[in-house]
């Protein structure tokens, strides 16, 4: 277990390079539910009131090739089934790319003004969740979208609870990206599906996500993601990086934190929980 990150590691915030950071943001607050902290016209920043949650830093890059690696959705993480609600109702005027029951989570899914995916969702109690022996065995099952709506507060924003649950992304080999998000950085293989991994610190359901599933080619360019960050315990922090660059990947001290780049140039932050 040494070599795992520990099971308190969690998300802390998605940055995405974008070409109008203004207009994405708009999308953030109005149909996601995030409010606004800070902003001007290079970077805005947004989350549930607390710590930042996602990061829109302007870039002059063009939109991101179709055929490269990056970005398939940040998923927010909402606390209740009622704030699932909400956001359904919020996005009225919004299309929805798709709406699923995985089991252990109720999930919406669309996409940002930048062809960002985005996913909100709630988790159900971990008693509740398929497993597979020691592995989670999440499924794909249509929503019940009357339920959720039903269970719609009528709030305009999403509660202070919510974060970024998961981070889940396209590659271009999944070999290479395992040798670099499990057996250097330290995260457990939670579910194996078909081209795509799925990825935690302890038991959740996943924290990262992998997938080859659109046949990516090229390294991530263009708009889209730009970094996510983990947040871990104490000198987890210095041990995750020891772990990184024994195995090859360089690192670098970057905002509180630790940067680094995957096989495919999507950045890392580790940075450590207060």
């Amino acid at each position: 277990m040494s070599d795992t990150l520990p099971p308190e590691s969690r998300v802390g915030r998605a940055a995405l390079a974008a070409s109008e950071p203004d207009r994405l943001a708009a999308f953030y607050r109005d149909v996601v539910g995030l409010a606004v902290h800070s902003g001007n016209e290079d970077r805005v920043t947004l989350g549930a009131g607390g710590d930042d949650l996602v990061v829109l830093d302007h870039t002059d890059a063009g939109a991101r090739p179709a055929a490269s690696a990056g970005l398939f959705h940040l998923a927010v993480r909402v606390p209740s089934r009622a704030a699932l609600g909400d956001a359904l109702r919020r996005r009225r005027e919004w299309g929805l790319d798709g709406a699923s029951d995985h089991g252990g989570s109720e999930a919406l899914y669309l996409s940002d003004p930048e062809g960002n995916g985005v996913e909100i969702y709630r988790d159900r109690p971990r008693r509740e969740w398929p497993t597979d022996g020691d592995r989670v065995a999440m499924v794909t099952e249509p929503l019940d979208r009357e339920g959720v709506a039903a269970a719609a507060a009528g709030a305009d924003g999403v509660p202070p609870e919510t974060d970024v649950g998961n981070v889940h992304l396209e590659v271009t080999d999944l070999a290479a990206a395992r040798g670099f998000w499990v057996d250097a950085l330290g995260l457990r293989v939670r579910q194996e599906w078909d081209g795509a991994l799925f990825l935690a610190a302890g038991d959740y359901h996943h924290h990262v996500g992998l997938n080859t599933w659109n046949r990516r080619t090229p390294p991530v360019e263009g708009q889209g993601v730009e970094w996510v960050e983990l947040l871990v315990p104490g000198d987890a922090v210095a041990a995750a990086r020891s772990r990184l660059e024994r195995a090859g990947f360089g690192t670098r001290e970057a905002e509180e934190g630790v940067a680094v780049e995957d096989p495919d140039g999507i950045g890392l932050r580790l940075r450590a929980l207060r």
